[in-house]
């Protein structure tokens, strides 16, 4: 069983394509939201690079991408940028595009001056630009737009059209029978109808010195000089002819790219020879390549049958991807004698450098291979089995009694190795020539993964798990007599330790710390740890190489620091690749130095190559591209890219979106941006290329944005000026009004207050007017009162007096009647004067006439008493009316009795009858009521 799985795999290794190849930058579907086939590709001045989609035009700025559907919401087959307008062909249309002030294109059509003369069910799948007129080409007929006279002329050859071709003098077509033309003054010329081209289609047509190279769909290259056809052979003729040649390319450096159906990508020097063969199994998204276009900056571009692919042709970084599995994940790298040997996980691998040599695997190395190590001419390689000894194509095993980390010089003893295994250290030596495993060194079972040697016989052990450990060893590195655990820095993950310029460094999140070699502690380097700033860490991997320099990796640079010519400071470096883009497994970054300035660094698919000399690019310029404001949720609106633009209060919400159309797959445009007027610092540097501003308060502002790539910053900054007008509220005419609207409402409320004032005035003199009236009237009625109580005083007093005399008369009566009768008794006769003075009394006696004379006064006091009292009572008599008047002078009964001449006994009588007459209730006094009257 064992035996059958060697076979298998070294037959896949068999297979196992060993070549290098440019990096491809994939886009599918998902990522650009349109259709799967892309027919035709083209570039914009601004770098912008166009595609003829199924869904409709789709342009890619270098950071987003846009979809126009066509107007008649067909499959566009055909683009061409001239100039500033983008010529698009489809379904029974075409015309062209033209970038708004908003940023946004709009379409014009051109077919629509010829409606009816296209052809029913025709397409225009070619574009064509040759001086100043515009070919669109169908399957039916070719269609000649002049740009100066913007008139269509139109060329139908009687057998239809293949395919239209441009060379730098001149257009040609096959026609549907295979024939070749060239059109010569707006018609068509036969070139060839050799049996060549009859029984093959022609797929392109390039320009030589001797005349035209012709591509063909199955027959390969023919070249075509003064009417002769000669075959031109390449190295893949066979390879074409099977996978049928469906659209090529002339690129600026002078090989031909060839888009197959079924197996992608050849390119071919101008000697026929194979550049690259680029298929699925090499990192190609499908092997169907469409259409291919070669853009400003030599990136080949591929429109597949599903999705987009970019070719970074002159890229500085060649990849290797394996997509079989089969190479797995590359732990490490090394060169040595002219051999290119890569550890992974499945084993040791090795080619002859700079080959298109496939990878073959070292028999008994199948397994994980962690590292390899040159040393006094001999390549030792740690592997999970233990320690090998490479030479050539064998591999003899020196140790095995535990797992290999990694290997260091004992410094000053060339004979001597100490190896980190998974359960401590060992010692190699070299006896004899021959290297041995000599012991393990005693006291210390943790694993060793990452250590360094320093001096005194000191050992210094990063452990992921556990931290740093100090080892003091005895003199011949057999026991360890001392261990020491450092507190700080803390253990971390992805944690490292190597050793440079003589110093021993240590890496993890919290930055790179070096050890003092006086107070044996771990003081922060700040520069080497500026690389983990603004959480960039992922991998504390350090690695030095053989130019000594110190490689560090972060979330999106890969960085180097080197010495100064001029001083011992370093010098930072920065390679601005991400870390999703390197696939590198974290932790286990790997750097194989392959020459000065070429390196190759594993990943879990493959590996790169990259040559950091050069990483220079053509200078790039980053562009606005649209700047969109909206109000609070509402619909986003873009804006003027032209003029410096008002935006209404409203529309406080902006979004900026920018770009460096570059399209590299390693190296990423970087941008930093300024808000004049609302931010006082520049942003970090980041590949974000948006961003938006939320509620920005009224007020004029300067957008500003630059870009670097490769580490250098760009020459150019785009400024974009706007002003966020004022509600209409605070506008300076608002103001105005609002200050003569309080003007007016000052001027009457001043007149209102005026007028409250007065009024409270006037209102406060009448009241008081009326208070003096009132105090008056109270001054009047008290008075009156006054005068009522006099007069109620004085008309009492008139009553008692009234009564008094009524008494005093009565009195006198009584008197004289008593002094009558007195006198009656004596002989009246005998005295003569005694009739006299009876006489006299008898003439001063009031009788009845006593009670008219009271009658009189009470009446003139109180004239009315009779009357009223009669009216509610008409059975009162005479002398109860009598009795009235006396209870009215509030007379009491003893005081009435002698007024009447009876008794108070016969009063009471008198007023108990009244009351029955009265018909008063029980609880109503007499004397009460009739004062009521």
């Amino acid at each position: 069983m064992k035996t059958v799985i060697t076979f298998v795999f070294t037959l896949l290794c068999a297979f196992l394509s060993a070549q290098e190849l440019p990096p491809i930058v994939k886009y599918g579907t998902a990522t650009y939201n349109a259709g799967n086939q892309n027919w035709m590709i083209s570039q914009g001045q601004n770098k912008f690079v166009y595609f003829a989609n199924n869904e409709g035009l789709l342009e890619f700025n270098g950071a987003s991408w846009q979809l126009y559907p066509s107007v008649n919401e067909t499959i566009i087959r055909s683009v061409k940028v001239i100039d500033e307008s983008i010529y698009t062909g489809c379904y029974m249309e075409f015309g062209f595009w033209k970038r708004k002030t908003d940023g946004k294109l709009a379409y014009h059509s051109l077919s629509k001056t010829i409606k009816g003369k296209i052809l029913d069910d025709e397409q225009f799948w070619n574009i064509l630009n040759y001086e100043h007129w515009v070919v669109f080409q169908s399957l039916n007929r070719i269609y000649i737009y002049d740009l100066e006279k913007k008139n269509i002329k139109i060329i139908s050859p009687p057998t239809g059209i293949f395919r239209s071709y441009q060379t730098k003098n001149a257009i040609y077509y096959q026609s549907g029978s295979g024939e070749l033309f060239e059109i010569e003054g707006g018609k068509s010329k036969l070139v060839s109808n050799a049996t060549e081209f009859k029984n093959n289609r022609i797929i392109n047509i390039f320009g030589t010195l001797q005349g035209l190279l012709i591509q063909t769909q199955k027959q390969g290259f023919y070249k075509l000089t003064a009417g002769k056809i000669e075959k031109f052979i390449t190295q893949v003729d066979s390879q074409l002819a099977s996978s049928s040649v469906y659209s090529s390319q002339l690129l600026k450096d002078g090989t031909y790219a060839i888009g197959t159906v079924s197996n992608g990508i050849f390119i071919l020097t101008n000697t026929g020879k194979l550049k690259y063969h680029i298929s699925q199994n090499q990192g190609l998204s499908n092997n169907t390549a469409l259409s291919l276009f070669e853009d400003k900056e030599r990136n080949l571009w591929v429109g597949l049958d599903n999705g987009i692919n970019c070719i970074n042709m002159q890229s500085p970084i060649q990849s290797y991807v394996d997509d079989t599995g089969v190479l797995g994940t590359v732990y490490c790298a090394k060169l040595y004698e002219g051999k290119l040997y890569i550890g992974t996980n499945q084993g040791l691998f090795y080619k002859t450098i700079n080959s298109n040599e496939n990878f073959t695997p070292l028999k008994g190395t199948k397994g994980q291979v962690w590292s390899l190590y040159e040393h006094d001419g001999t390549l030792f390689c740690g592997h999970d089995l233990g320690t090998f000894i490479i030479n050539g194509a064998t591999a003899s095993s020196i140790f095995s009694q535990s797992g290999t980390w990694k290997f260091e010089k004992l410094p000053g003893n060339n004979a001597i190795l100490v190896q980190g295994n998974y359960y401590g250290l060992s010692i190699l030596k070299k006896e004899n020539g021959q290297w041995v495993f000599k012991n393990k060194i005693a006291g210390f079972d943790y694993s060793s993964k990452y250590f360094e040697l320093a001096t005194n016989n000191e050992i210094f052990v990063s452990h992921e798990y556990k931290g740093i450990y100090g080892l003091s060893c005895d003199s011949g590195l057999t026991n360890v007599l001392k261990v020491k655990s450092y507190a700080a820095p803390t253990k971390g993950k992805n944690a490292s330790l190597a050793k440079y310029n003589g110093q021993i460094y240590y890496a993890y999140k919290e930055g790179v710390y070096q050890l003092n070699s006086k107070l044996r502690t771990f003081v922060k380097d700040t520069l080497l740890s500026s690389v983990f700033e603004n959480d960039e860490y992922t991998s504390g991997k350090i690695i030095v190489d053989n130019s000594n320099k110190i490689w560090l990796f972060s979330k999106n640079y890969i960085s180097y620091f080197s010495s100064s010519k001029l001083s011992t400071q370093l010098k930072k470096n920065s390679i601005p690749i991400p870390v999703s883009l390197t696939n590198s497994m974290l932790g286990y970054e790997n750097i194989a130095q392959l020459s000065p300035y070429e390196y190759l660094f594993g990943t879990t698919d493959g590996y790169y190559i990259m040559n950091i000399n050069d990483l220079s690019f053509i200078d790039y310029a980053v562009s606005l591209t649209t700047v969109v404001t909206n109000t609070l949720n509402g619909t986003p609106e873009f804006a003027s890219l032209n003029t410096e633009a008002s935006f209404k209060a409203t529309d406080n919400n902006i979004t900026f979106n920018y770009t460096v159309p570059e399209y590299n797959k390693y190296i990423s445009a970087e941008f930093q941006y300024l808000l004049d007027g609302f931010q006082e610092e520049w942003s970090d540097w980041n590949a974000k290329s948006t961003v938006s501003f939320k509620n920005l308060p009224p007020g004029d502002y300067v957008f500003k944005v630059k870009a670097r790539f490769a580490n250098a910053t760009l020459e150019n900054t785009i400024a974009y000026t706007f002003t966020i007008l004022k509600p209409w509220y605070y506008t300076n005419l608002a103001v105005f009004l609002y200050f003569v609207i309080a003007l007016i409402v000052a001027r009457l409320v001043h007149k209102k207050y005026k007028s409250y004032y007065k009024e409270q005035e006037e209102k406060l003199i009448d009241e008081n007017n009326l208070l003096l009236e009132i105090k008056e009237l109270e001054n009047q009625q008290q008075l009156m009162h006054l005068r009522n109580e006099q007069l109620s005083q004085d008309v009492d007093i008139k009553s008692k007096e009234l009564a008094a005399s009524t008494m005093d008369l009565n009195s006198k009566n009584e008197l004289l009647e008593i002094i009558k009768e007195d006198l009656k008794k004596t002989n009246i006769d005998e005295n003569r004067s005694i009739k006299s003075v009876i006489t006299t009394i008898n003439k001063n006696i009031t009788g009845t006439d006593s009670w008219s004379v009271f009658k009189d006064a009470f009446e003139s006091k109180d004239k009315d008493f009779f009357k009223k009292i009669k009216e509610l009572h008409p059975s009162l008599t005479s002398n109860d009316l009598r009795l009235c008047a006396y209870l009215r002078l509030n007379l009491t009964s003893k005081e009435i009795a002698p007024m009447l001449n009876i008794s108070v006994r016969s009063v009471e009588i008198k007023r108990y009858r009244l009351r029955k007459k009265l018909e008063l209730a029980h609880e109503q006094g007499l004397t009460e009521y009739i004062l009521t009257v």
